[in-house]
């Protein structure tokens, strides 16, 4: 028996209310006012249970974009914390901390904000609102729609389903919302650009996407640690020279510091662990000064797109924009993406206003998306370090030689672009990366204190993590037989260390060992999707309104 739903027919829907998202539904709405005529029907799909409780960031904000979108965004409250006004580089050993002499141009932060994201992110959603555009909250894409292969919107998920597949008394099928132009700006690897990209091949010319995990702290410390507007960045330990990425610190207010660690996603080391690299990190002489005496707020963890220019895919298509960090608009020498986020969803916005007043979504005319974005600041943010990620596969000293030469010619390399690959094909087995005897002991593994440093179900109860726990998993592995035995065998089953949040455990049973997953606890940082060595993995939304809840942060 088909299942009767309820059709939502509006002009322009855009699936994700982040800084993307939220741009577009802005930019757009006042667009229409300025040209005149009948409103435009415009909707807004947001999984999150509130606006901004999904938002996670460093965050430093560069306010071109902002000041582009709503020019009088003081007047209106804009949530900004300090202007930057000290920009610290800091390479870091085991029990020293030697800064820089000086900051290279790209990690200076010169007229940008340090903020919440989560806050930033619910003033921009009521700004939308005061505006007449409807976001729904609560609500997760799960299908996207098509006529042949023009997309045509977006059907939400249904509701009141239990575990076991089940309607509930509760049960609410999910909505057809139809739209001429439907504007995916669900983030990183978010789920419905991901079907969007492998149906109609909208990545088919571009280099792999490359990601980093993003883990982050909120604490609250003893009053002059940092002055406000400090913002340190770290690389060097806890991280070997063969892994990417770096520490941060934020002073938010004169008791209250953003602490964090990005890690690539593409390291070879199977029993290499982020979560412990972080706690490793705060327990560093320098890192445990600035946190001492003081107190654990909230948690959080992300992916981030970091594979550059080169691995953008084409962000247009019959029916339909890629915006933000779902397409991988970010610039991973600055560390910045929510600029060009709201950058990207103002672009899509002036283009599916076109599209909508001339009756035509058709590629050929959204086609003007790519044509803004290569003509404006985008473009000549994002070419000019195009190798960055990709030049650090060959370790930190290569990695910061090229960014160095890369000043000087503006990305260009002998080999451009630089070769990338998926970063789970870079995951060597225990054998191929320890030898045949494997490793000794693990000298990575680190104390758990409560104070300091935290275990992963400690950190997932200062995430605000919630989820409805009688419903169909969201985490889908195709094969768990793979699990228990070649996934065991080869990489020490991976998903238990790279998985932030202890949703993945391995639980020894009489016939051997199983993979429990214990979905209640996902962040929805999307690392599992990302660099599960057999790719078996597919993150889908659970029942919309469950996830963290990141306030603050």
């Amino acid at each position: 028996m088909t299942l009767e739903r309820e059709t939502l027919e509006v002009d322009v829907l855009i699936v994700g209310g982040g800084p993307a998202g939220l741009s577009a539904a802005l930019h757009l709405v006042r667009l229409q006012k300025s040209i005149g005529g009948d409103p435009l029907a415009i909707a807004v799909l947001e999984k999150s249970r509130d606006s901004g409780s999904h938002m996670l960031s460093g965050a430093v904000l560069d306010p071109t974009a902002l000041g582009d979108l709503l020019p009088d965004f003081k007047s209106r409250g804009a949530p900004l914390g300090p202007v930057v006004h000290d920009d610290r580089v800091v390479f870091l050993t085991e029990q020293r901390a030697i800064r820089f002499p000086f900051t290279p141009p790209p990690l200076k932060n010169d007229g940008c904000y340090l903020i919440s994201l989560n806050q930033f992110v619910r003033w921009l959603a009521g700004q939308a609102e005061t505006e007449g555009v409807d976001v729904f909250n609560g609500f997760a894409g799960t299908e996207v729609l098509y006529e042949d292969d023009r997309i045509v919107g977006v059907r939400t998920g249904d509701r009141g389903i239990d575990r076991r597949g089940v309607r509930k008394r509760t049960f609410e099928p999910g909505v057809d919302i139809r739209a001429v132009v439907t504007i995916f700006a669900d983030g990183v690897r978010g789920n419905l650009t991901k079907t969007v990209l492998r149906r109609l091949r909208l990545d088919a010319g571009s280099q792999p996407q490359t990601y980093a995990l993003g883990i982050k702290e909120l604490w609250e410390v003893p009053v002059g640690r940092l002055a406000p507007g400090t913002v340190m960045h770290t690389f060097g330990y806890p991280l070997r020279f063969e892994e990417f990425g770096g520490g941060f610190v934020y002073a938010l207010a004169p008791d209250r510091l953003s602490v964090g660690l990005v890690t690539g996603l593409d390291y070879q080391d199977p029993l290499f662990d982020p979560h412990a690299a972080f706690q490793r990190l705060k327990r560093h002489p320098m890192l445990a000064g600035l946190l001492a005496e003081g107190q654990l707020i909230r948690y959080g963890a992300k992916a981030l797109p970091e594979g550059g220019w080169h691995a953008l895919p084409r962000a247009y298509t019959d029916g339909g924009l890629i915006v933000g960090d779902a397409a991988g608009f970010v610039n991973s020498l600055r560390l910045k993406g929510i600029h060009l986020a709201m950058r990207t969803g103002m672009y899509a916005a002036e283009v599916a206003l076109d599209a909508v007043r001339t009756g035509d979504p058709s590629a050929s005319r959204l086609q003007a998306f790519q044509a803004l974005v290569d003509g404006g600041p985008v473009r000549s943010e994002l070419y000019p370090v195009r190798n960055v990620h990709q030049s650090f596969a060959h370790g930190l000293i290569a990695g910061l030689t090229y960014t160095g030469l890369s000043l000087l010619t503006r990305g260009w390399w002998f080999r451009d672009p630089m070769p990338s690959h998926p970063g789970h094909e870079r995951m060597k087995t225990i054998a191929a990366y320890y030898g045949p005897d494997g490793p000794v002991r693990d000298s990575r593994a680190v104390s758990i204190d409560r104070k300091l440093t935290f275990d992963r179900l400690t950190n997932v109860h200062f995430s605000g993590t919630r989820h409805e726990e009688d419903q169909p998993g969201h985490l889908r592995v195709q094969d768990l037989d793979i699990c228990r035995t070649r996934c065991r065998e080869d990489y020490g089953n991976p998903c238990i260390r790279f998985c932030p949040a202890n949703v993945y455990e391995m639980i020894e049973a009489g016939d051997g060992a199983r993979l429990q997953i214990n979905a209640s606890n996902c962040v929805h940082c999307k690392t599992c999707d990302i660099i599960d060595p057999y790719q078996i993995i597919d993150w889908v939304p659970p029942e919309g309104g469950g996830g963290p809840r990141y306030d603050g942060m």
